[in-house]
């Protein structure tokens, strides 16, 4: 496979990082979080000529998928999340009216993303990461090092748990057991904010580091 094509860059109200991962042998791509700016996700993806297999989230917080119906609609791809996060979905509405931002209605989600899922893309895996939501996930491209992982992981911190279906004890089994074993160099994109290294956050995340 060629180097995939990496472009994360924040969008929508909120400032989510929305990433566009290609393969610029097939011309497919994934759309991770698209949390708004639904033309400038698209002129990325036309930017280098290619086409959306699916849209995958991360979780259903309103800032990770308020332009997902659009998206849908231009490009038919599928709208994959875990099914723990059905009732965020669901919620969309309400998750806006608490904030006072504009809901973009969506549509039912195409399908459901479990535990060890293959994104038939860029050789990309799905991690169920629960403890941010129930349905939290990550996604894991061995053979390119990287790490998508949402609002479960930052840069010196992690994802809140205080919110509907928040818990710290699976938070941090989350990161421990399943991200913190993963490859040391790896590169990780988290839902907000700086990337960071896996090997850093081991080491240094107040949070959770120095378990491993």
């Amino acid at each position: 496979m060629s180097e995939i094509i990496v472009e994360t860059f924040p969008v929508g109200p909120l400032r989510c990082n929305c990433s566009i991962i290609g393969d610029p042998g097939t011309g497919r791509a994934l759309i991770v979080d698209p949390g708004g700016d639904a033309g400038k996700i698209m002129s990325m993806v036309a930017a280098h000529d290619l086409e959306v297999a699916s849209v995958i989230h991360t979780h259903a917080h309103l800032d990770h998928v308020l332009a997902s119906g659009e998206i849908r609609a231009l490009t038919d791809a599928p709208l994959l999340l875990h099914r723990g996060d059905k009732f965020l979905w669901d919620s969309l509405e309400s998750q806006c009216a608490r904030v006072g931002i504009a809901c973009q209605p969506l549509p039912d989600p195409s399908g459901w993303l479990r535990d060890g899922a293959d994104l038939s893309c860029c050789g990309g895996v799905a991690v169920h990461t629960p403890g941010h939501t129930p349905g939290s996930m990550s996604f894991w491209f061995e053979g390119s090092g990287l790490l998508v992982a949402g609002d479960t992981l930052f840069e010196g911190g992690i994802g809140r748990t205080d919110l509907p279906g928040g818990s710290f004890a699976a938070i941090e089994k989350s990161i421990v057991t399943r991200l913190f074993t993963l490859a040391d160099d790896a590169r990780v994109i988290t839902g907000h904010g700086p990337e960071t290294r896996l090997a850093t956050e081991r080491l240094m995340n107040p949070f959770v580091g120095g378990q491993l």
